[in-house]
C-alpha cells in the first residue's frame, strides 16, 4: 500500500523514493548511495563518475562468483588487479557496448575470462546455474550526480552487478509535473556527450520517464532529437495504465501483480538484457531495440500459460501494424525454443515462423537472425523445400520459411515428426492459413506410417490430421484478424465466443502515438464524365461487362488520368514536399497495371510541363505489359532493377550512403500495398475501390512516425469517408465475431450439392478406394479422373447455366468450409473426407465458364465529352473509443440467407406463378433469380442503392433485372415468357429481389 505523509505528498522526490522502497523491499535490491544528495548518504559514494559505475559491487560480484579468475587477475597483477580489471572493462565497454559485455564477459590476458551477468538457465537440471543465476546483484542508488562537468542528477540508476542498465526521472504528479517534464529534462538538460552514463551502448541501456499514472522509455538520448516511446499496458482499450488498487498505475514496474513480474524484478529485468534487447544495424545507423510492454507482455504471457498446457494449444496476438510485430515474432521463437515444463522437460523441440508472403519472409529471417546468440540456431530456408525438409528431419531449432515450400513433394516424404512438439508461429495469418499449403505442413509435422491397410482406417487417419494436433501450437500473429482467423486461433472467452489471446489496438497505438491515425485528414473525390457515342448501339456495350469496360474506358482516358495528376501533384507540392525537411514521399495507388503504368506517363508529363524539376516519380507493377504497341517493365521504366526500387525509394543504399537522385512519388498497382514499411510515406492518393482489410492495409502504409512526422493525407477518387470507417471499424479495437459458425452447415452443403444430380454416391465411393490408398500411380490417376468425368458430362448435359454455376460455387464453399472447421475440431465421418477430395478434381475437371470476348472500346466507338473531377468530403474520417464492429459469422454460400419475412414472400411469388400459369414452380426455381442479382450488382449499383431512397433507384434496378433475367432465363422458355408477358407477375418477383439486393447493399 502507498502510504504518504501530508509533508511528503507534495515533494518532487515521493514517486522515486516509493519505487526504491518496493525494490529493496520486494524485489532484493540493494541500495546504494549516488551523491550526497541521496537518502542514507553517511559520507561513502558508490557511484564512479569517470567510468559510470559502482566499483564497488563489480568487485564484489567478480569475487563471490568467480573467485579462481579473480586469483588469477592477482597473481598476475599483484597490486594493479583492480586497476587492470577497470582500464580493460572500460575499454570493452567503449569498443563493444555495455550490452555485448553483459552477453559476452570479457577477457584480460593472459587469458582470464569473466563473466558480468549470469542469465537464468532454460531449465533447472543445472542447479550450478541456478545458484550462479541467483547470485546476480540488482542494485539502486538516488540523486546520481554523473558528471564531472556540472552537478546535474539522474533521480534512479539501476545496475546489474554493478554496472547501470537503466536510468529513471520521476515525477510528481501532485507538483503539477509529469512524465512529459521528465523526457523534456532528459532532452534539454541531459545531454550525453562524455558522459559515460548516458552515452549510447557505452552506457545504460534504457532511460525512463515516469509519473504515477504513465511510462515512456528511450535507448538513445540524443538532445532534442530524443524519441521516446510508451511503455504503458493500456487502458480501457486504448492508451495509458488501467487503476491498481492501493497503489500507482504504473506499479508494474517494481511489484509483483496480476501482470506477473515487475518490469524490474531479477527475472524480468535479466531477461530482457539476455533476450530480448537487440543491436539494429544498418549501414552506419545503429538503433537499440528494447521491447515495448505490449511486446513484452505478450511474450511473457505465451510462455506461462504454454509452460503450463504444453504443445497443442492456439493463440492469437492481434498487435496493430507498425507495432513492432516481427520484433515480437523473433523474441517469440527464441523464447519456445528454450521453454522447459514444470517437470523440466523441454516444451518445443523446434519453432517454426512462417509466412505466404516471400518479401516479409526475407524481412524476418533477418530480424530473427539478430536474436541468434549461438550459431546455427537459426535456419533461413531462402532456398528450395529440399532445404525445409532436412531442417526439420535434423532437428534444426528455429525455421524461417514461406508457407508455401509445405506444398511439395519434399515435404510429403517427410515422417517420423509426430513425438516432437511444434511451435509454428504465423505471420499474418488470414484465410490462406486454412488452405492447403496449412494443411501439407500440419501433415508434414505429423504423418506417420499407417498401421491398417483398411481404407477406412486410412481415410479417418486422414481426416484426424486436419484437426488439432498435440505436437503443434499455432501462435498467429495478426492486425486485422478475420472471422476465419479468430475461430480457428482466438482464445474462447465467457461469451463463448473467440477472442484474441493479446491484444494491442490500432486504437491503443494511435492513442499512444506509436503509429498515425491515416483517416485523420481524408478528402474523397467523385468523378463525372458524359461518353458521346460514335457508332450505332452494339449490343455487346450493354449489361455488366460492358458497363465497366466503358467506365474503364473513361477512367484511363488521358483527360481524366491528366485532371487527376494535375490535382495529386498540385497537392502534394502544396501540403506534403516540405514536410520531414524535403524528405516527405507519397504514393499513388491505381486499380490496374494499365492505370499505374499511365499515370507514371501523366505524372511525368505534368511534372515536366511545370518545370517542377525537383519531382521524380516510381512505378510498381508486375510482369510485362503492352501499352499502344510499346512493352513496359517496371525495371525498364525506372532504369534499376525491382529489388533495389524500396532502397531507391527510401533514398538510401544498403550501406547507408545516399543516391544521386530522390524520388518523391510511387505508383502502385498491387505490389507496395501489404508489407511495406516506408515512414516517410505522408500522402496518398487512391484511384481504386477499397473495401474491409484490403483497405485497412493499403491505408495503413502510411501510419508508420517519426519523429518529424505528425500528419498524413489521404485524396480518395474510388471510396467514400463512410466506406472507409467501415472497413476500419472491425479493427479498430480488439476484433470480435457475432456467433461462431454453425459445423452442421457442412451437412447443409453437401445435401445441396447432391440434390442437383451431378453427384453420385458410389462413384465417389470408388473413387475414395483409388485415391487414398496410398502414392498414386499414372494409372490410378487415369481411373480417378475417368470417373470424376462421370459427373462432369452429367453437369454439362444440363443446359441451365444458372443451375451450373449455383453448383460450381457451391462446390468450392464446401470445399473451403469443410477444410475450416476439420481444422479447428475432430470430425468424424469420413464421407465428408471422401467428397472434399473428390469435389478438388471435380472442380479443376468443371468446363470453364465461356467468357465473353474482350470488347476494345476505342474512340471510334465513343468519345469522352466532357470530365469533372469535384471535391466531395473533406475532414477528418478518425473513429473514437467504441467505434467498433463485430464481424459476421460464415453463414451462407451462394445466396444471401432469407429471412422469415422473405421466405413467406418468396412463398407468395411461387404460388402466384404456379396459379396464373398452371405451372409447377418451386422455391428453389425461384432462387435462381439470385443470379440475376448478382449479375446486375456491379459497384454503380450497389453505390445507387446505398446511397439513394428506395422509390428513387427502383427503376434503374427494375430495368437491370428486367434484362438480367432475359439474359439468365433465354434457354428456358417457360420461365421467360412469363417474365416477358405478365407485367404483374415480373414486378412482384422484382420488387422481392430489389428489397434483397437493397438489404445486401446497404449491410
Amino acid at each position: 500500500m502507498i502510504q504518504h505523509t501530508a509533508s511528503n505528498v507534495h515533494k518532487e522526490d515521493v514517486l522515486q523514493e516509493h519505487l526504491i522502497e518496493c525494490l529493496v523491499s520486494t524485489q532484493g535490491y540493494l541500495r546504494r548511495i549516488g551523491s550526497e544528495k541521496s537518502r542514507g548518504y553517511a559520507g561513502e559514494i558508490h557511484f564512479d563518475k569517470p567510468l559510470a559505475m559502482d566499483r564497488e559491487l563489480v568487485v564484489r560480484f567478480l569475487k563471490e562468483t568467480q573467485a579462481e579468475s579473480w586469483e588469477k587477475l592477482e597473481q598476475h597483477y599483484s597490486g594493479s588487479a583492480e586497476d587492470v580489471l577497470f582500464k580493460q572493462l572500460d575499454k570493452a565497454l567503449k569498443d563493444r557496448g555495455l550490452l555485448d559485455v553483459l552477453r559476452q564477459g570479457l577477457k584480460i590476458v593472459p587469458g582470464i575470462p569473466f563473466v558480468f551477468c549470469y542469465f537464468r538457465p532454460a531449465s533447472g537440471l543445472e542447479p550450478k546455474r541456478i545458484d550462479e543465476y541467483e547470485a546476480n546483484i540488482l542494485s539502486v542508488m538516488d540523486e546520481v550526480v554523473y558528471s564531472q562537468r556540472h552537478g546535474n542528477r539522474i533521480d534512479v540508476v539501476l545496475c546489474l552487478n554493478g554496472l547501470p542498465v537503466a536510468t529513471i526521472e520521476a515525477k510528481n504528479l501532485l507538483t503539477g509535473t509529469t512524465f512529459r517534464h521528465a523526457e523534456k529534462q532528459y532532452r534539454t538538460d541531459r545531454s550525453p556527450a562524455n558522459e559515460p552514463l548516458l552515452t549510447f551502448k557505452r552506457g545504460a541501456l534504457v532511460h525512463f520517464a515516469i509519473d504515477e499514472d504513465n511510462v515512456s522509455m528511450t535507448t538513445r538520448l540524443q538532445n532534442g532529437k530524443t524519441r521516446f516511446l510508451p511503455f504503458n499496458r493500456g487502458r480501457n482499450g486504448g492508451a495509458g495504465n488501467p487503476d491498481v488498487e492501493g497503489e500507482h498505475r504504473i506499479a508494474y514496474l517494481y511489484t509483483d501483480g496480476d501482470w506477473g513480474s515487475a518490469i524490474y524484478s531479477r527475472s524480468v529485468l535479466i531477461d530482457i538484457i539476455g533476450q530480448f534487447i537487440t543491436l539494429e544495424v544498418s549501414g552506419k545507423n545503429e538503433v537499440m531495440i528494447f521491447p515495448r510492454f505490449q511486446q513484452l507482455d505478450a511474450v511473457r504471457k505465451i510462455m506461462v500459460r504454454a509452460r503450463a498446457n504444453g504443445a497443442g494449444q492456439n493463440y492469437l496476438v492481434q498487435h496493430s501494424a507498425g507495432s513492432g510485430k516481427s520484433n515480437t515474432i523473433g523474441w517469440l521463437a527464441h523464447h519456445a525454443i528454450n521453454l522447459h515444463d514444470v517437470d523440466d522437460a523441454q516444451v518445443f523441440h523446434t519453432a517454426i515462423i512462417v509466412t505466404d508472403r516471400i518479401v516479409l519472409d526475407r524481412q524476418l529471417q533477418s530480424t530473427v537472425s539478430q536474436f541468434e546468440q549461438t550459431q546455427g540456431v537459426v535456419k533461413k530456408i531462402d532456398g528450395t523445400s529440399r532445404q525445409l525438409k532436412d531442417a526439420i528431419a535434423k532437428g534444426a531449432r528455429i525455421i524461417v520459411t514461406t508457407i508455401q515450400k509445405f506444398s511439395t513433394d519434399h515435404l510429403k516424404a517427410l515422417s517420423g515428426q509426430s513425438k516432437r512438439n511444434f511451435a509454428v508461429i504465423i505471420d499474418e495469418a488470414h484465410s490462406s492459413q486454412s488452405g492447403k499449403a496449412a494443411q501439407s505442413m500440419t501433415d508434414a509435422l505429423t504423418r506417420e506410417a499407417s498401421s491398417s491397410d483398411d481404407i477406412e482406417d486410412l481415410i479417418a487417419e486422414y481426416q484426424q490430421s486436419r484437426g488439432p494436433q498435440s505436437n503443434i501450437s499455432f501462435f498467429a500473429f495478426t492486425a486485422t484478424p478475420r472471422n476465419v482467423t479468430l475461430e480457428r486461433f482466438g482464445v474462447k472467452g465467457p461469451d463463448g465466443l473467440p477472442h484474441p489471446f493479446h491484444l494491442y489496438s490500432m486504437r491503443q497505438a494511435i492513442e499512444e502515438d506509436f503509429i498515425l491515425d491515416v483517416l485523420q485528414n481524408y478528402m474523397t473525390y467523385k468523378a463525372y464524365f458524359q461518353l458521346e457515342k460514335t457508332i450505332e448501339d452494339d449490343p455487346e456495350l450493354s449489361g455488366r461487362h460492358g458497363q465497366r469496360k466503358v467506365a474503364r474506358y473513361a477512367n484511363l482516358h488521358a483527360t481524366a488520368i491528366g485532371q487527376k495528376v494535375e490535382i495529386i501533384v498540385e497537392h502534394f507540392r502544396r501540403h506534403v514536399l516540405g514536410m520531414l525537411g524535403g524528405q516527405a514521399k507519397a504514393m499513388i495507388v491505381t486499380q490496374s497495371r494499365e492505370h499505374a503504368l499511365r499515370y507514371y506517363f501523366g505524372v511525368k508529363k505534368y511534372i515536366r510541363e511545370q518545370g517542377y524539376g525537383e519531382l521524380k516519380a516510381l512505378v510498381a507493377f508486375s510482369g510485362d505489359l503492352e501499352l499502344d504497341g510499346e512493352t513496359y517493365t517496371e525495371a525498364d521504366l525506372n532504369d534499376f532493377s525491382e529489388t533495389e526500387l524500396p532502397g531507391r525509394f527510401n533514398g538510401f543504399k544498403p550501406d547507408g550512403t545516399p543516391y544521386p537522385e530522390t524520388y518523391q512519388i510511387l505508383i502502385v498497382a498491387e505490389k507496395y500495398q501489404t508489407g511495406f514499411d516506408q515512414p516517410k510515406l505522408c500522402a496518398m492518393y487512391v484511384d481504386r475501390k477499397l473495401a474491409g482489410l484490403q483497405a485497412v492495409q493499403t491505408l495503413s502504409r502510411l501510419n508508420r512516425t517519426r519523429a518529424d512526422k505528425d500528419q498524413t493525407f489521404v485524396l480518395d477518387f474510388q471510396n467514400t469517408i463512410e466506406d472507409i470507417q467501415a472497413a476500419f471499424k472491425p479493427f479498430f479495437e480488439a476484433t470480435t465475431v457475432e456467433a461462431m459458425s454453425d459445423p452442421n452447415m457442412v451437412y447443409d452443403l453437401e445435401g445441396r450439392l447432391y440434390r442437383f444430380g451431378y453427384l453420385d454416391k458410389e462413384e465417389i465411393e470408388r473413387f475414395a478406394q483409388t485415391y487414398f490408398k496410398g502414392p498414386l500411380s499414372g494409372i490410378d490417376r487415369a481411373q480417378l479422373e475417368g470417373l470424376v468425368k462421370h459427373a462432369v458430362a452429367r453437369f454439362e448435359a444440363d443446359d441451365d447455366e444458372g443451375r451450373q454455376e449455383e453448383f460450381r460455387q457451391l462446390l468450392k464453399s464446401f470445399g473451403r468450409f469443410y477444410s475450416f472447421i476439420a481444422q479447428i475440431m475432430r470430425l468424424q465421418d469420413t464421407s465428408l473426407e471422401k467428397l472434399a477430395n473428390y469435389g478438388n478434381w471435380l472442380a479443376r475437371l468443371l468446363p470453364n465458364r465461356e467468357v465473353p470476348p474482350e470488347i476494345e472500346i476505342t474512340d471510334e466507338m465513343l468519345r469522352l465529352q466532357a470530365f469533372k473531377v469535384v471535391e466531395k468530403e473533406a475532414g477528418s474520417a478518425s473513429l473514437s473509443a467504441g467505434d467498433t464492429e463485430a464481424l459476421k459469422a460464415i453463414s451462407e454460400f451462394g445466396a444471401k440467407p432469407y429471412t422469415e419475412d422473405e421466405k413467406k414472400e418468396l412463398s407468395e411469388i411461387v404460388r402466384a406463378f404456379n396459379d396464373r400459369h398452371g405451372t409447377d414452380f418451386s422455391e428453389a426455381d425461384m432462387i435462381r433469380f439470385e443470379q440475376v442479382n448478382r449479375d446486375i450488382m456491379d459497384e454503380d449499383m450497389t453505390e445507387m442503392l446505398r446511397n439513394n431512397p428506395p422509390d428513387v433507384v427502383y427503376a434503374a434496378f427494375r430495368d437491370a433485372f428486367f434484362q438480367g433475367a432475359i439474359r439468365m432465363f433465354q434457354r428456358d422458355n417457360e420461365m421467360k415468357n412469363i417474365v416477358l408477358t405478365d407485367a404483374e407477375a415480373r414486378d412482384k418477383a422484382t420488387r422481392h429481389f430489389f428489397n434483397r439486393a437493397l438489404r445486401e447493399a446497404r449491410s
